[in-house]
């Protein structure tokens, strides 16, 4: 369950329009967080980041799944972002809660170092061509240009 300033934060970077996955950066840093104070541990950077993304997509951000990726990958994503737009919400299962609980207290916490986000979006921006981050840069900098003018 993400904390309540969370999604707090996540609401105003929505109002802000700001892209959904900025949204879920709110989650993924939470994740983060959990993971450096040893709230639980992630076998790898990669699970901490999965971790924060379905949270924010049970949460109801705008985040669909991945079009690319594993098909287990891309069908967890869905029923995640499936659960966050339905109007009800399901009592999660206190037996499956509680055994994911234990599996990550079991894990490292290695995960969240300086050193491995660093080597994971290393990673992540080589498998982008040069067009698509500049892109991304544009668009950043043009968002960044509209929340400054409203201040």
């Amino acid at each position: 369950m993400p904390e309540k300033e969370t999604a707090e934060r996540a609401q105003k970077d929505k109002a802000e329009g700001k892209a959904p996955s900025t949204q879920a950066g709110e989650f993924v840093r939470e994740e983060i967080e959990h993971v450096r104070e040893g709230k639980h541990g992630a076998r790898s950077t990669k699970q901490a980041i999965a971790i924060g993304l379905s949270k924010a997509r049970r949460a109801g951000v705008d985040l669909p799944p991945p079009k690319k990726g594993k098909a287990k990958t891309r069908k967890s994503a869905a029923s995640a972002y499936k659960a966050g737009h339905a109007g009800r919400k399901k009592k999660p299962s206190r037996t499956r809660s509680r055994a994911v609980r234990k599996a990550l207290k079991r894990e490292g916490h290695r995960a969240t170092t300086r050193k491995s986000l660093a080597r994971q979006a290393r990673s992540a921006a080589r498998t982008r061509s040069s067009a698509s981050r500049s892109a991304a840069a544009r668009k950043a900098s043009r968002t960044r240009a509209r929340s400054r003018k409203r201040k």
